[in-house]
């Protein structure tokens, strides 16, 4: 991996996955409180974030009283 194609650390869980942590951070999410901005349609399209994955990502937002967007 070139240094340049390195993403950011992300705060989600190493249960997801190994390629389901990094993907979204490729794509500029790396937080959980993005996530309120995206559906989970549209995390399901990132390739290597499958069905488990956003179980897990919808886990922590729920506790904290939000969650995914609704479009």
């Amino acid at each position: 991996m070139v240094e340049s194609e390195k993403v950011s650390p992300t705060e989600f869980p190493a249960s997801m996955g190994g390629v389901a942590p990094r993907e979204p951070a490729a794509h500029g999410h790396t937080r959980f409180d993005q996530l309120t901005g995206v559906t989970a349609g549209e995390l399901l399209k990132i390739r290597g974030v499958g069905p488990k994955a956003v179980r897990v990502l919808e886990r922590e937002p729920a506790a904290r009283g939000s969650s995914f967007a609704d479009r």
